[in-house]
């Protein structure tokens, strides 16, 4: 990846429906070129997608937590099970399987306490595999928009 591709992913990234044109005039390049590097950069898999993002207390999600999961017993398949298990639920914004105590952080987005408390209870806990399971109330989420390459 060259200085050209690390402004076009930093563009992107900033905002993802700026136009090929837009993003060929600010770089001092063709169209062309620009159009033929967003397409190699999305075949190599440097860029792996677009999407929107929506404003999770505008759409009835207002209340984000963070549950750290310990299953049992930790084997492959258990975890796997577990993982295809929470990518249904419809709470779930990201998963992150770990190593060390928890073998998984979910973070989730409900609409008040009663909702995280029935997914508490009446989703995680009912799984025979669940060991622990830890429940932290988000106050504040960041999430960097534009990340370069190191």
């Amino acid at each position: 990846m060259d200085e050209l591709d690390s402004a076009l992913v930093r563009m992107l990234q900033e905002d993802g429906r700026r136009t090929n044109r837009d993003m060929a005039q600010a770089l001092g390049i063709a169209p062309s070129t620009c159009l033929e590097r967003i397409r190699s950069l999305r075949q190599r898999g440097i860029l792996t997608g677009f999407h929107a993002e929506a404003d999770l207390a505008a759409i009835g999600r207002g209340l984000q937590a963070v549950i750290a999961v310990r299953v049992r017993p930790p084997t492959r398949a258990v975890i796997e099970a577990f993982q295809a298990f929470l990518e249904r639920m419809p709470e779930v914004i990201s998963i992150f399987v770990l190593t060390g105590n928890d073998d998984f952080l979910v973070h989730v987005a409900v609409r008040d306490t009663d909702h995280l408390h029935a997914v508490v209870l009446d989703k995680l806990t009912k799984r025979p595999e669940l060991a622990d399971v830890r429940t932290s109330v988000v106050y504040g989420h960041m999430r960097r928009k534009v990340i370069g390459p190191t």
